[in-house]
């Protein structure tokens, strides 16, 4: 069953475009679903990568900005464990009780 796939124009030109390189390189007559299917499957083989392509870009900070960043951090002196984290998400807890373990006399 064929499905068509939308795309702007200057995707389509492009896509026409390598269509017509391959023909020129190759000698060979191939379909644009022919070329679809392989882009596919290629994308499937290199999945993290594609996957990685639609992140959102980022620039490593500077030292001096991580710095800067860390200046405004304050340790509390408690030690939080992963059963008051869960507590927390999960709702499931007397958060008197919590707050009573994390800051005691409160």
């Amino acid at each position: 069953m064929a499905t068509s796939v939308k795309m702007d124009d200057d995707t389509k030109s492009r896509f026409e475009r390598l269509q017509a390189e391959i023909r020129l390189k190759t000698g060979r007559r191939v379909t644009q679903r022919d070329i679809l299917a392989r882009l596919v499957e290629q994308a499937i083989e290199s999945k993290p990568d594609l996957i990685d392509s639609f992140r959102e870009k980022r620039v490593p900070l500077a030292e001096s900005e991580r710095e800067k960043f860390h200046e405004g951090m304050v340790s509390s002196g408690v030690t939080t464990t992963e059963e008051d984290i869960d507590d927390v998400l999960s709702f499931d807890t007397d958060f008197d009780g919590l707050v009573d373990r994390i800051e005691p006399g409160f």
